[in-house]
């Protein structure tokens, strides 16, 4: 498998993303279940079919498109929202960048610690390691870049959070991913209740650092990304509770933006799982 995946890293993004798009289909087309929770979480959201028909073969997009920005040679990227980023760093309070499963997700962080990282210290990223050990190797050292740094999902990792921006850094979350039990609260999303992590929340009391929201567009016919970056305005004396509801709220926002990216296969509103001690 980690022979494959070098091999499609060196593959054109123009053929990985169209490939992308035959799996996308494949898998839809394939699994029942897949398809009943796509279509779910569409009208949820009140879209219709046509609104995010391109969401299937862009999920396709996602998978393939991984192994190209883990391991392959740069790929174009532009920003739309760059002086935004820049004025929240010039802050000193440290930036939070929220990002949720929409258009391509694993090239906003590494682009912005390749624009902003030289000049305000290194970004830093939660992320869930893989179950497998040989695919967590390969990740843990894709994602450890220059002016990147990664940390996991546990009190370690938030303490490092944390860390980052009391030091005026910046550090990247996906709130829209399902956390651990104990580790969120049941808040609202499109109206009905979905398990949403505290952390970004807590990040945003604690230290009273900016935020900015952000999602990287995937650009037709192979040309790259854009990624568009927004402040967020937040209230810091808000309670945990009305925090997480405003930055789902946040990220509502960004997927009305392109629902045609938006990973609507993403089981948003699972039961999260028991968190098993090692």
């Amino acid at each position: 498998m980690s022979t494959l995946i070098r091999l499609l890293a060196r593959c054109p993004l123009w053929l990985l993303h169209g490939a992308g798009w035959l799996l996308g289909y494949a898998s839809y087309f394939l699994s029942r279940n897949y398809r009943q929770r796509f279509h779910t979480q569409l009208r949820q959201a009140g879209y219709g079919w046509a609104e995010a028909l391109g969401a299937i073969g862009q999920s396709g997009c996602s998978v393939l498109e991984s192994p190209r920005l883990w391991f392959g040679a740069p790929v174009p990227v532009r920003w739309d929202g760059q002086a935004v980023v820049q004025a929240a760093y010039a802050s000193g309070r440290g930036v939070i960048f929220l990002t949720p499963h929409l258009g391509c997700f694993e090239v906003t962080a590494p682009s912005a610690a390749q624009l902003f990282a030289a000049h305000y210290g290194p970004m830093t990223v939660l992320y869930r390691p893989a179950r497998q050990a040989w695919l967590a190797a390969m990740l843990q050292a894709s994602r450890t870049r220059q002016g990147l740094q990664t940390v996991p999902t546990n009190l370690q990792g938030v303490r490092k959070l944390l860390k980052a921006l009391r030091k005026g850094e910046a550090v990247g979350l996906l709130p829209d991913q399902v956390p651990p039990l104990g580790m969120g609260i049941w808040s609202p999303v499109w109206d009905r209740p979905a398990y949403t992590m505290t952390l970004a929340a807590k990040l945003v009391l604690q230290t009273g650092a900016d935020v900015v929201v952000a999602w990287g567009e995937r650009l037709p016919w192979g040309r790259g990304y854009c990624i568009h970056a927004q402040r967020l305005e937040v209230d810091r004396q808000a309670d945990v509770a009305t925090m997480v509801a405003h930055i789902n709220s946040a990220m509502e926002a960004l997927v009305r933006q392109c629902p045609a990216q938006y990973l609507w296969g993403y089981e948003r509103y699972k039961q999260p799982r028991q968190e098993v001690a090692a």
